[in-house]
């Protein structure tokens, strides 16, 4: 597999997170992967073959040549035809809402076609540019004049939906929403709906994914071979928390995700 990420344009760096690239060869003896959330809305277009997206154990559908992945809360498990070759953008939690009027949260765990969130012949036409680019440089700069021409200025991030992701992110998911609003719980049905709008999860399912991400990467990076160690500096409760959680969010429990070649997309991307 071979993964490339890339830094937006500095108009964009405060929405978009990266552009990412992924090529894998074609594999008659490919496995379905398993994708587990990390929080954030990406926009994905598939330049290679199709890529299958399980419904259930035994059914699929292809996904969308063009997409938008919306906040996932539980892991989906994905499988290529042939050639995996994609270009992506990972947005912010909060970053994707500044270019569609559609609400984020009817986007949450399932892929969008590009032409149902934008104008039909602008989608269209931004896909066929991206195809025929000679390179990722030329693509960042396509999908950059894209993004910027659609910013919509007088539309900024409300600011409590982004210091509540700001504090989520600063704290690995920790950060009680009560401490975030300085306790005036009277905005708390106010910053719940507003920020399902914005992001497409609650405050409590973000910080879930957030915690997990930083529990991942340290189980990834090998740097405590001990979970009640991960557990402790995750700021899980115990370890049986930290447990219960990462079943939750990628179907395995931790000792069985290293190693796991159903695994191997996603130990690439929390890396």
């Amino acid at each position: 597999m071979n993964y490339q990420t890339f830094q937006p344009h500095p108009d964009l760096e405060s929405l978009i997170s990266c552009y990412w690239t992924l090529e894998v060869p074609a594999d008659n003896d490919s496995q379905k992967q398993r994708i587990v959330p990390d929080g954030c809305i990406e926009m994905a277009f598939i330049l290679g073959d199709d890529i299958k997206r399980y419904t259930s154990e035994d059914e699929f559908i292809l996904q969308p040549r063009a997409m938008v992945l919306g906040q996932t809360i539980e892991p989906f498990y994905i499988e290529p035809t042939g050639y995996v070759n994609t270009f992506a953008i990972r947005f912010y939690p909060y970053g994707f809402a500044n270019f569609v009027t559609e609400p984020i949260k009817n986007l949450a765990n399932k892929e969008t076609p590009l032409e149902l969130l934008f104008d039909e012949k602008a989608a269209k036409q931004l896909e066929q540019k991206l195809i025929q680019a000679k390179d990722v440089k030329q693509r960042i700069e396509i999908i950059e004049r894209f993004l910027l021409e659609r910013l919509n200025e007088k539309s900024t991030v409300d600011y409590i939906v982004k210091s509540t992701v700001n504090a989520l992110l600063s704290t690995n998911g920790n950060a009680p929403i009560k401490t975030i609003l300085k306790d005036d719980l009277s905005k708390r049905r106010q910053l719940e709906r507003k920020f399902k709008k914005q992001i497409g999860v609650s405050p409590k399912q973000l910080g879930k994914v957030i915690r997990l991400q930083t529990a991942l990467k340290m189980l990834l990076n090998k740097e405590t071979e001990s979970l009640t160690s991960i557990a402790y500096e995750s700021e899980y409760y115990d370890q049986a928390h930290f447990i219960k959680d990462f079943k939750e969010f990628t179907g395995t429990n931790p000792k069985e995700f290293l190693g796991n070649e159903n695994m191997a997309l996603s130990a690439l991307f929390y890396k």
